[in-house]
Protein backbone atom coordinates (compact mmCIF):
# COMPACT_ATOMS: atom_id res chain seq x y z
CA UNK A 1 0.00 0.00 0.00
CA UNK A 2 3.06 2.56 0.11
CA UNK A 3 1.92 3.64 -3.67
CA UNK A 4 -1.24 5.10 -1.66
CA UNK A 5 0.36 6.38 1.87
CA UNK A 6 0.14 10.44 2.14
CA UNK A 7 2.99 12.56 2.52
CA UNK A 8 3.26 15.74 4.68
CA UNK A 9 1.01 16.14 7.33
CA UNK A 10 -2.60 17.33 6.50
CA UNK A 11 -5.32 18.88 9.08
CA UNK A 12 -9.01 19.65 8.59
CA UNK A 13 -9.50 23.32 10.04
CA UNK A 14 -12.75 24.22 10.54
CA UNK A 15 -14.26 27.63 12.22
CA UNK A 16 -17.46 28.76 12.17
CA UNK A 17 -18.67 26.65 9.30
CA UNK A 18 -22.13 27.68 8.35
CA UNK A 19 -24.25 26.84 5.77
CA UNK A 20 -28.18 28.72 5.62
CA UNK A 21 -30.94 28.25 2.98
CA UNK A 22 -33.23 31.31 3.82
CA UNK A 23 -34.88 30.73 7.13
CA UNK A 24 -33.34 27.22 7.67
CA UNK A 25 -29.69 26.40 9.05
CA UNK A 26 -28.69 23.10 7.94
CA UNK A 27 -25.17 23.66 9.46
CA UNK A 28 -24.44 26.35 12.47
CA UNK A 29 -21.14 27.28 13.37
CA UNK A 30 -18.97 24.35 13.48
CA UNK A 31 -15.42 24.22 14.34
CA UNK A 32 -13.22 21.66 15.04
CA UNK A 33 -9.80 20.52 13.73
CA UNK A 34 -9.41 17.02 12.21
CA UNK A 35 -5.92 15.40 12.09
CA UNK A 36 -5.01 12.52 9.82
CA UNK A 37 -6.25 9.24 10.12
CA UNK A 38 -10.15 8.03 9.83
CA UNK A 39 -12.50 10.33 11.56
CA UNK A 40 -16.50 8.65 11.70
CA UNK A 41 -19.06 11.65 11.24
CA UNK A 42 -22.32 10.56 12.85
CA UNK A 43 -25.65 11.82 13.42
CA UNK A 44 -29.48 11.28 11.89
CA UNK A 45 -30.81 12.72 9.11
CA UNK A 46 -30.75 15.91 8.68
CA UNK A 47 -28.07 16.67 11.33
CA UNK A 48 -26.10 18.59 9.15
CA UNK A 49 -23.49 16.02 7.74
CA UNK A 50 -24.17 15.66 3.86
CA UNK A 51 -24.08 19.83 4.51
CA UNK A 52 -20.68 19.28 5.81
CA UNK A 53 -19.54 17.19 3.28
CA UNK A 54 -20.77 18.98 0.25
CA UNK A 55 -19.29 22.17 1.39
CA UNK A 56 -15.96 20.34 2.02
CA UNK A 57 -15.74 19.49 -1.43
CA UNK A 58 -16.60 22.40 -2.68
CA UNK A 59 -20.29 21.60 -3.90
CA UNK A 60 -21.64 24.05 -1.82
CA UNK A 61 -20.60 27.83 -0.28
CA UNK A 62 -20.32 28.39 3.10
CA UNK A 63 -22.74 31.29 4.44
CA UNK A 64 -20.26 32.22 6.81
CA UNK A 65 -17.23 30.73 8.42
CA UNK A 66 -14.09 29.05 6.78
CA UNK A 67 -12.11 26.22 6.75
CA UNK A 68 -8.99 24.97 5.33
CA UNK A 69 -7.35 21.45 4.23
CA UNK A 70 -3.59 21.64 4.23
CA UNK A 71 -3.41 25.09 4.70
CA UNK A 72 -5.49 25.25 1.61
CA UNK A 73 -8.81 27.70 1.87
CA UNK A 74 -12.41 26.39 0.62
CA UNK A 75 -12.47 29.34 -1.70
CA UNK A 76 -9.57 27.99 -4.07
CA UNK A 77 -11.69 25.66 -5.50
CA UNK A 78 -9.37 24.15 -7.45
CA UNK A 79 -6.47 23.79 -4.97
CA UNK A 80 -9.38 21.89 -2.64
CA UNK A 81 -10.78 19.37 -5.50
CA UNK A 82 -7.16 18.29 -5.97
CA UNK A 83 -7.08 17.52 -2.31
CA UNK A 84 -10.62 15.95 -1.42
CA UNK A 85 -11.61 12.92 -2.69
CA UNK A 86 -15.73 12.16 -2.21
CA UNK A 87 -17.95 9.63 -2.64
CA UNK A 88 -21.74 10.81 -2.27
CA UNK A 89 -23.86 8.00 -1.06
CA UNK A 90 -25.83 8.67 -4.12
CA UNK A 91 -22.93 7.68 -6.63
CA UNK A 92 -23.61 7.77 -10.45
CA UNK A 93 -20.88 6.22 -12.77
CA UNK A 94 -21.02 6.59 -17.07
CA UNK A 95 -23.03 3.39 -17.65
CA UNK A 96 -22.08 2.82 -21.06
CA UNK A 97 -17.91 2.42 -20.28
CA UNK A 98 -16.34 -0.27 -18.65
CA UNK A 99 -14.97 -0.42 -15.28
CA UNK A 100 -11.62 0.35 -16.97
CA UNK A 101 -12.67 3.37 -18.98
CA UNK A 102 -14.80 4.73 -16.47
CA UNK A 103 -11.95 4.66 -14.04
CA UNK A 104 -9.15 6.09 -16.80
CA UNK A 105 -11.36 9.28 -17.88
CA UNK A 106 -12.16 10.36 -14.00
CA UNK A 107 -8.20 9.97 -13.41
CA UNK A 108 -7.69 12.08 -15.79
CA UNK A 109 -10.25 14.91 -15.21
CA UNK A 110 -8.42 14.55 -11.67
CA UNK A 111 -5.33 15.69 -13.04
CA UNK A 112 -3.59 12.52 -13.81
CA UNK A 113 -1.69 13.29 -16.90
CA UNK A 114 0.53 9.93 -17.54
CA UNK A 115 -1.17 7.39 -19.18
CA UNK A 116 1.20 4.68 -17.44
CA UNK A 117 0.72 6.71 -13.91
CA UNK A 118 -3.31 6.11 -14.40
CA UNK A 119 -2.94 2.42 -15.61
CA UNK A 120 -0.50 1.99 -12.54
CA UNK A 121 -3.20 3.48 -10.11
CA UNK A 122 -6.15 2.08 -11.43
CA UNK A 123 -4.67 -1.48 -12.17
CA UNK A 124 -3.97 -1.39 -7.82
CA UNK A 125 -7.22 0.21 -6.85
CA UNK A 126 -9.47 -2.04 -9.16
CA UNK A 127 -7.07 -5.25 -7.21
CA UNK A 128 -7.86 -3.50 -3.99
CA UNK A 129 -11.58 -3.05 -3.85
CA UNK A 130 -12.07 -6.81 -6.00
CA UNK A 131 -13.18 -5.52 -9.59
CA UNK A 132 -10.06 -6.67 -11.61
CA UNK A 133 -12.15 -9.28 -13.77
CA UNK A 134 -14.84 -6.55 -14.26
CA UNK A 135 -12.51 -3.92 -16.06
CA UNK A 136 -13.75 -4.62 -19.16
CA UNK A 137 -17.41 -5.36 -17.37
CA UNK A 138 -19.88 -1.88 -18.68
CA UNK A 139 -20.40 -0.03 -15.35
CA UNK A 140 -24.76 -0.37 -16.36
CA UNK A 141 -23.81 -4.04 -16.10
CA UNK A 142 -22.17 -4.36 -12.04
CA UNK A 143 -24.29 -5.23 -9.28
CA UNK A 144 -25.39 -2.53 -6.80
CA UNK A 145 -22.34 -3.79 -4.70
CA UNK A 146 -19.61 -3.40 -7.50
CA UNK A 147 -20.54 0.27 -7.95
CA UNK A 148 -20.30 1.07 -4.58
CA UNK A 149 -16.51 -0.84 -4.93
CA UNK A 150 -16.60 0.95 -7.87
CA UNK A 151 -17.22 4.51 -6.23
CA UNK A 152 -14.69 3.90 -3.67
CA UNK A 153 -11.60 3.15 -6.01
CA UNK A 154 -12.65 6.36 -8.57
CA UNK A 155 -12.71 8.72 -5.00
CA UNK A 156 -9.15 7.54 -4.40
CA UNK A 157 -7.73 7.44 -8.11
CA UNK A 158 -5.96 10.91 -7.86
CA UNK A 159 -5.05 9.78 -3.81
CA UNK A 160 -6.64 12.91 -1.72
CA UNK A 161 -5.31 14.27 1.28
CA UNK A 162 -8.65 13.95 2.17
CA UNK A 163 -10.90 11.30 1.43
CA UNK A 164 -15.02 12.05 2.16
CA UNK A 165 -17.14 8.83 2.24
CA UNK A 166 -20.26 8.82 2.58
CA UNK A 167 -22.92 5.39 3.61
CA UNK A 168 -18.78 3.59 1.84
CA UNK A 169 -20.57 -0.06 3.25
CA UNK A 170 -24.48 0.53 1.96
CA UNK A 171 -24.67 -2.42 -0.01
CA UNK A 172 -22.17 -4.55 0.46
CA UNK A 173 -22.06 -7.63 1.91
CA UNK A 174 -20.61 -8.25 5.39
CA UNK A 175 -16.64 -9.92 3.60
CA UNK A 176 -16.60 -6.86 1.60
CA UNK A 177 -17.33 -4.63 4.80
CA UNK A 178 -14.53 -6.12 6.38
CA UNK A 179 -12.29 -5.30 3.15
CA UNK A 180 -13.10 -2.40 2.92
CA UNK A 181 -12.77 -1.06 6.07
CA UNK A 182 -9.06 -2.67 5.83
CA UNK A 183 -8.67 -0.55 3.10
CA UNK A 184 -9.22 2.74 4.60
CA UNK A 185 -7.01 2.15 7.34
CA UNK A 186 -4.42 1.72 5.21
CA UNK A 187 -5.45 4.38 2.73
CA UNK A 188 -5.87 6.35 6.11
CA UNK A 189 -1.35 6.71 6.51
CA UNK A 190 -0.37 10.18 6.03
CA UNK A 191 -4.09 10.91 4.93
CA UNK A 192 -7.59 12.02 6.69
CA UNK A 193 -10.70 9.99 5.71
CA UNK A 194 -14.27 11.34 7.14
CA UNK A 195 -16.61 8.32 7.61
CA UNK A 196 -20.21 9.74 7.04
CA UNK A 197 -22.24 6.52 8.33
CA UNK A 198 -25.56 5.00 9.99
CA UNK A 199 -23.69 1.85 10.79
CA UNK A 200 -22.07 2.32 14.40
CA UNK A 201 -19.78 -0.89 13.82
CA UNK A 202 -18.04 0.96 11.19
CA UNK A 203 -17.38 3.71 13.31
CA UNK A 204 -16.19 1.24 16.33
CA UNK A 205 -14.14 -0.91 13.55
CA UNK A 206 -12.64 2.02 11.68
CA UNK A 207 -12.17 5.36 13.87
CA UNK A 208 -10.07 6.36 16.60
CA UNK A 209 -12.59 9.48 17.18
CA UNK A 210 -16.07 10.65 15.87
CA UNK A 211 -17.71 14.13 15.44
CA UNK A 212 -21.37 14.00 16.02
CA UNK A 213 -24.15 16.33 14.64
CA UNK A 214 -27.04 17.19 15.14
CA UNK A 215 -29.81 19.72 13.90
CA UNK A 216 -26.92 21.18 12.67
CA UNK A 217 -24.87 21.66 15.59
CA UNK A 218 -21.84 20.12 16.98
CA UNK A 219 -22.66 17.66 20.01
CA UNK A 220 -19.44 15.71 20.09
CA UNK A 221 -16.01 15.87 18.70
CA UNK A 222 -13.46 13.51 20.05
CA UNK A 223 -12.06 10.09 21.19
CA UNK A 224 -14.82 7.79 20.90
CA UNK A 225 -13.41 6.46 24.25
CA UNK A 226 -14.29 9.95 26.18
CA UNK A 227 -17.59 9.21 24.54
CA UNK A 228 -18.27 6.05 25.79
CA UNK A 229 -17.42 7.11 28.79
CA UNK A 230 -20.12 9.59 29.86
CA UNK A 231 -22.37 6.69 30.03
CA UNK A 232 -20.44 4.50 32.00
CA UNK A 233 -22.65 3.59 35.09
CA UNK A 234 -26.15 4.53 32.96
CA UNK A 235 -26.68 1.85 30.89
CA UNK A 236 -28.71 -1.15 32.71
CA UNK A 237 -30.32 -4.43 30.86
CA UNK A 238 -33.41 -6.04 32.55
CA UNK A 239 -36.13 -8.91 31.54
CA UNK A 240 -39.32 -7.42 31.84
CA UNK A 241 -42.58 -9.20 31.51
CA UNK A 242 -45.06 -8.61 28.25
CA UNK A 243 -47.07 -6.31 30.82
CA UNK A 244 -44.76 -4.33 33.33
CA UNK A 245 -42.96 -3.49 30.01
CA UNK A 246 -45.97 -2.16 28.35
CA UNK A 247 -46.75 -0.22 31.07
CA UNK A 248 -43.37 1.22 31.91
CA UNK A 249 -41.62 1.24 28.38
CA UNK A 250 -41.86 5.48 28.90
CA UNK A 251 -39.96 5.70 32.01
CA UNK A 252 -36.70 5.57 30.36
CA UNK A 253 -35.19 6.12 27.40
CA UNK A 254 -35.29 2.97 25.69
CA UNK A 255 -31.88 1.77 23.82
CA UNK A 256 -33.24 -1.57 22.93
CA UNK A 257 -36.02 -3.72 22.95
CA UNK A 258 -35.80 -8.10 21.92
CA UNK A 259 -38.63 -10.45 23.06
CA UNK A 260 -37.91 -13.23 24.91
CA UNK A 261 -40.13 -15.81 25.75
CA UNK A 262 -43.24 -14.05 27.39
CA UNK A 263 -41.34 -10.92 28.12
CA UNK A 264 -38.70 -8.53 26.63
CA UNK A 265 -35.04 -8.26 27.26
CA UNK A 266 -34.14 -4.36 27.50
CA UNK A 267 -31.37 -1.97 27.82
CA UNK A 268 -32.50 1.24 29.07
CA UNK A 269 -30.37 4.54 30.08
CA UNK A 270 -31.31 5.27 33.86
CA UNK A 271 -28.85 6.98 36.38
CA UNK A 272 -29.88 4.47 39.41
CA UNK A 273 -31.40 1.47 38.94
CA UNK A 274 -34.73 1.26 36.83
CA UNK A 275 -36.24 -2.12 37.58
CA UNK A 276 -35.63 -4.93 40.08
CA UNK A 277 -32.76 -7.38 39.32
CA UNK A 278 -31.69 -4.67 36.10
CA UNK A 279 -27.87 -5.27 35.85
CA UNK A 280 -25.16 -2.86 34.80
CA UNK A 281 -23.64 -2.94 30.97
CA UNK A 282 -20.45 -2.17 29.34
CA UNK A 283 -21.60 1.01 27.17
CA UNK A 284 -20.97 0.62 23.98
CA UNK A 285 -20.41 3.94 21.30
CA UNK A 286 -24.10 3.59 20.07
CA UNK A 287 -25.16 3.95 23.74
CA UNK A 288 -23.38 7.11 23.67
CA UNK A 289 -24.67 8.13 20.80
CA UNK A 290 -28.51 7.53 21.56
CA UNK A 291 -27.74 9.55 24.50
CA UNK A 292 -26.69 12.54 22.90
CA UNK A 293 -29.43 12.40 20.94
CA UNK A 294 -31.80 12.37 23.63
CA UNK A 295 -33.18 15.92 25.36
CA UNK A 296 -29.98 17.25 26.86
CA UNK A 297 -28.22 14.31 27.00
CA UNK A 298 -30.94 12.58 29.22
CA UNK A 299 -34.44 11.64 29.46
CA UNK A 300 -36.46 11.29 26.31
CA UNK A 301 -35.22 11.00 22.61
CA UNK A 302 -35.62 14.14 20.45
Amino acid sequence: MADLQGGNKVELVMEGLTKTYGSKTALNSVSLRVGEGIHGLLGPNGAGKTTLMRLLATLLTPTSGKAEIGGVSLADRAGIRRLVGYLPQDFAFYPGMTVAEGMDYLALLSGVKGRSERKRRIDRLLELVNLTEQRRTKVKALSGGMKRRLGIAQAMVHEPKLLIVDEPTAGLDPEERIRFRDLLGRFAEGRIVLLSTHVVEDVESTCERVTVLHKGSLRYHGRIGDLTSAVAGRVWTAELGRAEWERDRDRFPVLSAVPEGNGMRIRVLADEQPYPGARQAVPSIEDAYMDLMSVNGKGSFA
